[in-house]
Order: structure tokens, then C-alpha cells, then sequence
């Protein structure tokens, strides 16, 4: 993919975090998270380069200890998408800009690569995954964020709420009667097109739901969705902290 297709990864990495203050730099096993992340994209045959873009000097000595390629960027960036575009506008020299969240320290390389396959169609400027919901706890979470697509793999809309609606059947049966996908934190994008959408004003949808890929949609842009089935493992709390730490017990520097 790569010979035909300039790939720059670049991991967002914030120390604060509400849920987890210092997030990027909590170890897991002998290397931080944000550490872990960064070998499993590069790890990715399709990819040409690995960033991690900053605002925190104590994650930027780590990196710079650890040989690491990262950049600081400003502090005041609304969302992870605006410090990935800050990076993006500093390499000219690749096509497709590929955002992986920081705290998706076993992310297979494999699921990567599947995301960058999806630039072999010219159309695709915005691209993304998804992964099937069979959890009704998780359907009902406001925190899972749903995605509705079209046929041809085209988003109609993201949503914290459970889409679509059964009208006459309880909350508790909805995941029966329907197939309800979660999207998965990961964009790839068109340089010139994640250029075009960090100028976007915030737009009324966003604001309902917190979620800026409405953005983007509400001013015309088309993202795509595959459904992927790799198991992904998120870092969001302490909790889940302290599985990660125990999963690399087990299983050894993976």
C-alpha cells in the first residue's frame, strides 16, 4: 500500500485527562502507554511515519529518552483532530494522515493497514471503523458512540444515543431486533481534507452531541465506515488500567 499511498501516523497525547490525569505515561509492563501505541503503528507495514504530538514536556522527555519521534503543539486545541492537522500541516509530504488514539496500546497493526486500504478508492477523504454492539448495557451507554451507515459502507449519523429506535418494543429487546454498530475512535484522512475541516465552525449538531464527526458531516463531508472485528482495548479509567497491566502479566511484552 505504501507505493502508492504516503502514510504519516500521528498519535495525540495530552497529559491531563479527567478520567486519568497522565494517561500517555502510565506504564504498562516496562513501557508507558503512549509508548506502546507508537511500536504497534509502526508495526504497520503501510504506514511511512509515526508521530506523537503533544502539549506536555514530561511526555515529550519520555519520547526523547526513548527515541521517539514527537512534536509539541500547542495547548489550547479544542480536539485531538485539531493537534493531529497541526502535525499534518508540518509534513507536506504525505497523502493520507491517519489519527490513532493514545490509549489503544494493543492496537493491531493488521486494523491499521485495513484502514488505509480504504483510501484505494479516490472518494474516500474521511475514513473510520466500526465494530459490532451485543451488549444491551453498551447500546443504552451514552458514552458508546453509535454510527448508522448506508449499504455502501457511508455514514448517515453518529449518535450517543441508540439508532435506530424501536417504537413499539422496550429499550431492553432493541438489540434484538436490530444490528447496532459502535464506532471505533480511529480517522484516516485526506491531508488537504483534514486542512479544510479544522477551519469548520462549530456546528449545532456537534454541540448536541459532543461529537465533532457531525460536524464534518453537516457541512458535506462523506465518511466511510468499515465494520472491523479486532478486539480493541481502550484505556479510559483506572480500571481499565489495571487490566491492561494484568493482560501484559500474563501474557508477557506483547
Amino acid at each position: 500500500m505504501s507505493e502508492y499511498i504516503s502514510v504519516l501516523v500521528v498519535i495525540p497525547a495530552r497529559y491531563a485527562s479527567t478520567r486519568l490525569p497522565g494517561k500517555p505515561l502510565e506504564m504498562i509492563g516496562s513501557k508507558a502507554m503512549i509508548h506502546r501505541v507508537y511500536e504497534q503503528a509502526t508495526k504497520c507495514d503501510a504506514v511511512n511515519k509515526v508521530v506523537i504530538a503533544t502539549d506536555d514536556q514530561r511526555i515529550m522527555d519520555y519520547c526523547e529518552l526513548h527515541t521517539l519521534d514527537c512534536v509539541m503543539t500547542k495547548e489550547e486545541h479544542p480536539s485531538g483532530t485539531d493537534r493531529v492537522a497541526e502535525v499534518a500541516a508540518n509534513f507536506p509530504d504525505y497523502q493520507v494522515v491517519i489519527n490513532i488514539q493514545g490509549d489503544e496500546p494493543f492496537i493491531n497493526p493488521d486494523q491499521i493497514s485495513d484502514l488505509i486500504e480504504m483510501f484505494v478508492d479516490p472518494a474516500s477523504d474521511i475514513v473510520t471503523q466500526c465494530i459490532e454492539i451485543t451488549d444491551g448495557d453498551q447500546l443504552h451507554d451514552f458514552n458508546v458512540v453509535k454510527v448508522v451507515r448506508d449499504q455502501l459502507d457511508k455514514v448517515l449519523y453518529f449518535s450517543r444515543q441508540a439508532i435506530p429506535a424501536h417504537r413499539d418494543i422496550p429499550y431492553r429487546d432493541w438489540i434484538n431486533k436490530s444490528s447496532y454498530f459502535q464506532h471505533i475512535g480511529i480517522y484516516g484522512f485526506r491531508r488537504d481534507t483534514l486542512l479544510q475541516l479544522i477551519e469548520l465552525p462549530i456546528s449545532e449538531l456537534e454541540k448536541s452531541e459532543s461529537l465533532e464527526q457531525l460536524r464534518w458531516m453537516d457541512y458535506g463531508y462523506d465518511i466511510l465506515a468499515k465494520q472491523i472485528d479486532y478486539e480493541t482495548i481502550g484505556i479510559d479509567t483506572y480500571e481499565d488500567l489495571m487490566k491492561a497491566r494484568k493482560l501484559v502479566e500474563l501474557n508477557g511484552e506483547i
